[in-house]
């Protein structure tokens, strides 16, 4: 059997196994192994690549150093990663790696232009495509990852119409380059597309509001994917091109799932400035004038006497890092033969999958897991929700006030429950900076306090009761 045949099965094992770990991905109780298969995948299809290098005698003694060590390098590296990233952390990892891609693309499509002679067409064309893309991912990336840090928060300035005239004409200089580097492959012209490329990357990001964010993470995957694709083309390497296509293709669907969840257009998203700034002229604001706040006392007696209880898990829960506390509140509830659910919105948390991901790390069943369009239902006949650090997902004014920036948007409809309790720290507004009129409702209660602290309290509470020893 010669290399080449070798090469190629794996090839086909690694794009087959992708296929299938991709699919895997969109069921929460398959997400795990699904991610493992994929990750084998693309360890397959390094394999495979050095396979063909070998068949071509193109691999030196150097190169096989520069290999191992940088295989170790960023295996270590992400063994790390893995490890000590905490899961409120989880969004600005994802936009690192996205970043990491499109910055790969971009080296991969350099090394080519500046040590390999003689590109084709195709390959001159592909190369345009992997510095563009590559340098607005990167670029886009480390902006959205900085953001979501908190290093960085948007500027007043990138709210005004001005910005659109300025990366209008730095999208221009960047189809100047680009059309120009198809024709002569000058460094001069070539650095000015990678510039150009990277700034118009940090301008499009900038703007955006943190609300926005699971938008922007899953539409800079797809990028990252296109620019892999493209890199593909560049080292002629059909199973990037097969990987690359898969990434962007499932990249730009959850981002219009994302959109669709927020009842907001990519380009408004992209273009219309944040959820807060639109806020001020809207009639949104007010102050709270009915708001009614009670004992985690209280509380428990009220899910003591409950047959079915909804949890609304938002960030705030991540940031509390309160998911097994509130698993361990979920079970004395179950041993108590009192329905438990968790209502999850499609963007709840700052990048997609965010609440799943958070949940299943605590072995939340996954059958208790329901997504907005088959929990709504069951609201009405709810004896208690119990909110955790949602807020704009929880908003009756996306339904009732026309003027509010949220008006529109898919949302939990806790407000039908019976008895409504939201534990938050205190009455600060979400990212679309408005009031939350769930919580001037008569059936709505506030549990002030820190979420972790709140559940702790609440399930010796629950236990002094005698709750979960039936």
């Amino acid at each position: 059997m010669n290399i080449t045949l070798i090469q190629s099965l794996i090839n086909l094992l690694s794009v087959l196994f992708l296929a299938l770990g991709i699919k895997g991905l969109s069921k929460v109780r398959s997400a795990r192994e699904a991610n493992r298969l994929a990750a084998f995948a693309m360890f397959l299809s390094v394999i495979g690549l050095l396979f063909y290098y070998l068949g071509t005698n193109g691999i030196t003694q150097q190169s096989w150093l520069w290999i191992i060590v940088g295989s170790l390098i960023g295996s270590l590296f992400g063994a790390i990663l893995a490890k000590k990233v905490p899961m409120t952390s989880m969004p600005e990892t994802v936009a690192l790696f996205n970043g990491c891609g499109g910055m790969s693309s971009l080296l991969v499509a350099l090394g080519v232009v500046f040590f390999q002679k003689n590109q084709s067409l195709i390959q001159d064309l592909s190369i345009s495509v992997s510095i563009f893309v590559g340098a607005i991912t990167f670029s886009g990336s480390i902006i959205a990852m900085a953001k979501l840090q908190g290093w960085l928060s948007t500027p007043s300035w990138t709210q005004n119409r001005v910005r659109h005239l300025i990366n209008v004409s730095i999208a221009i200089i960047s189809l100047i380059a680009f059309i120009n580097l198809l024709q002569s492959s000058d460094s001069s012209t070539i650095w000015l597309l990678v510039i150009s490329s990277t700034v118009l990357g940090i301008g499009v990001t900038l703007p955006i509001g943190g609300a926005d964010m699971p938008v922007v993470i899953s539409l800079l995957n797809s990028y990252s994917g296109i620019a892999a694709a493209a890199a593909g083309f560049v080292v002629e390497s059909q199973l990037l091109i097969v990987a690359g296509a898969m990434v962007g293709a499932a990249g730009l669907i959850l981002t219009q799932v994302m959109c669709k969840g927020m009842n907001r257009s990519l380009i408004s998203v992209l273009f219309g400035g944040t959820l807060a700034s639109k806020s001020e002229k809207s009639s949104g604001g007010g102050e709270y004038t009915n708001i009614t706040s009670c004992s985690v006392e209280e509380c428990a007696l009220t899910l003591e006497a409950a047959n079915k209880v909804i949890i609304v898990p938002g960030y705030g829960l991540a940031v509390a890092q309160a998911q097994h506390t509130l698993r361990e509140v979920a079970k004395i509830l179950e041993q108590n033969e009192i329905e438990v659910c968790y209502a999850i919105h499609p963007v709840a948390g700052r990048m997609p999958g965010h609440m799943n991901v958070l949940l299943a790390e605590a072995d939340v069943p996954y059958e208790q897991l329901k997504e907005m369009d088959i929990v709504n239902p069951d609201f009405p006949a709810a004896d208690v929700v119990l909110v955790l650090g949602a807020n704009d997902v929880v908003n009756p004014q996306a339904k009732s006030d026309k003027n509010s920036p949220l008006y529109g948007m898919p949302v939990l409809d806790v407000q039908e429950a019976r008895t409504v309790f939201v534990i938050k720290r205190g009455m600060s507004a979400g990212y679309s900076g408005i009031k939350n009129d769930l919580f001037d409702l008569p059936n709505t209660s506030m549990v002030f306090g820190d979420a972790k602290k709140v559940l702790s309290e609440l399930m010796s509470e629950l236990k002094e009761l005698g709750v979960g020893a039936k």
